[in-house]
């Protein structure tokens, strides 16, 4: 259990209520991971285009199969590959206002922010994150200990603020993976391991989290990683959608 917060082991007695829709999306391919730099506040320069084409097939889809049903909040991170993504997800959600969430960011990478790959390892070098998960990225920026505590507790918090709603959010693959960590009841600081697969590109992960009777939330993984709009290459199908 982290924190009181999550518990996946708890029975159908345990819980009350319907329970939030937790819909996470990862944002489209990003000029950054393109260019090769640190994609911080700094260095985020928005989606590529073939990123806005896979974001448009995930919004095609949504709006082809209603899999959503009603939608009532649609967040994203503050970063503009994520906030792109979530405008090219409102019309397909109703029309919704995309509601800007710093706590939903990636990890910070700190004073890199925005450099080449290659002038990051020479200025700071690569360390194991299973080995020390208390040392930032880079002077100024988050540690991944210090990240799994922001993104759990932000994720916490839209839960709470939207209990028994369906609430999208436009954000990371970071966060998506720290909703594994916090919902399998793992401690923030559990690094991703050496197998750990990254959600691909507008690619969907789900959760149903209900509040128990103690105060905390039982997470219940719906899918993980869901990119069925999308080919192998990270193309969109030629599939018509329909409910």
């Amino acid at each position: 259990m982290n924190g009181g917060e999550a518990d996946d082991s708890g029975g159908a007695s345990d819980v009350k209520g319907e329970g939030t829709r937790l819909v996470l999306v990862r944002h489209g391919q990003s000029r950054a991971a393109v260019d090769g730099v640190a994609g911080g506040p700094l260095g985020c320069r928005g989606l590529t285009e073939q990123g806005r084409d896979q974001v448009r097939a995930l919004a095609q889809r949504l709006a082809g199969t209603g899999e959503l049903g009603t939608v009532d909040a649609l967040l994203s991170s503050t970063l503009r590959r994520a906030v792109e993504t979530a405008e090219l997800l409102a019309g397909a959600l109703g029309g919704l206002t995309v509601e800007p969430d710093a706590a939903l960011s990636e990890m910070d990478p700190g004073e890199g922010d925005g450099l080449a790959w290659e002038e990051w390892m020479r200025r700071y070098g690569t360390f194991d994150l299973a080995a020390d998960p208390y040392r930032p990225l880079s002077p100024g920026g988050e540690s991944w200990a210090s990240f799994g505590l922001r993104a759990g507790a932000a994720l916490c918090q839209v839960v709470r603020g939207h209990l028994e709603e369906t609430v999208v959010v436009a954000c990371h693959g970071g966060i998506v993976e720290q909703s594994l960590i916090l919902g399998f009841g793992l401690a923030a600081v559990t690094p991703p391991g050496e197998r750990a697969v990254t959600a691909p590109n507008a690619s969907v992960t789900e959760w149903t989290v209900l509040p128990r009777p103690d105060g905390g939330l039982h997470w219940q993984l719906v899918r993980f990683a869901d990119s069925a709009h999308l080919d192998g290459q990270g193309r969109p199908r030629a599939v018509r959608w329909t409910s």
